[in-house]
C-alpha cells in the first residue's frame, strides 16, 4: 500500500508536468500564429501596422484569454537588404500553473513583407 501511494504521487506529478508543458507549447504556438497573421494583415498596401495589432489582439482574445493580448506592438522596418517588413511583437505571460504565470516572460513575433516595396532605380 505505501508503495502504491508513492508511485501514484510520482506518476501524477509527471503527468501534470507533461500536461503543463503541452499547455505552454500550445499558448506559444497560438501566439506565434496570431502574430504572423497580424503581420500579414498589417503589411497589406491599404493597411497600417496598427491594423495588424488590432487583428492580432482579436485572434488572441478569440483563441486564448484577454490577458495574453495585453502587450501587442507593431512596427514597419527595413531589413539589411532593403526589404520593407511589418513586425508584430507579442509579450505575454508564460503559463506555469495552468493558464496562470509570470507576466512578460513569453515574447514572440511575426514578420511579413510589406506590399509597399520601393523598387531600386524607380522614380518615387
Amino acid at each position: 500500500m505505501p508503495e502504491f501511494v508513492m508511485v501514484a504521487a510520482l506518476l501524477l506529478l509527471v503527468a501534470m508536468g507533461v500536461f503543463q508543458l503541452g499547455l505552454a507549447l500550445y499558448v506559444r504556438n497560438t501566439l506565434i500564429s496570431a502574430a504572423s497573421e497580424g503581420a500579414r494583415y498589417g503589411a497589406r498596401a491599404d493597411a497600417s501596422p496598427g491594423d495588424g495589432v488590432a487583428r492580432t489582439e482579436a485572434l488572441i482574445t478569440t483563441s486564448l484569454n484577454r490577458s495574453f493580448a495585453q502587450d501587442v506592438s507593431a512596427e514597419r522596418s527595413v531589413t539589411a537588404s532593403g526589404v520593407r517588413v511589418v513586425e508584430v511583437r507579442v509579450t505575454a505571460p508564460l503559463p506555469v500553473i495552468g493558464p496562470v504565470g509570470p507576466a512578460g516572460l513569453l515574447t514572440v513575433s511575426g514578420r511579413a513583407f510589406s506590399e509597399e516595396q520601393v523598387v531600386a532605380g524607380a522614380n518615387p
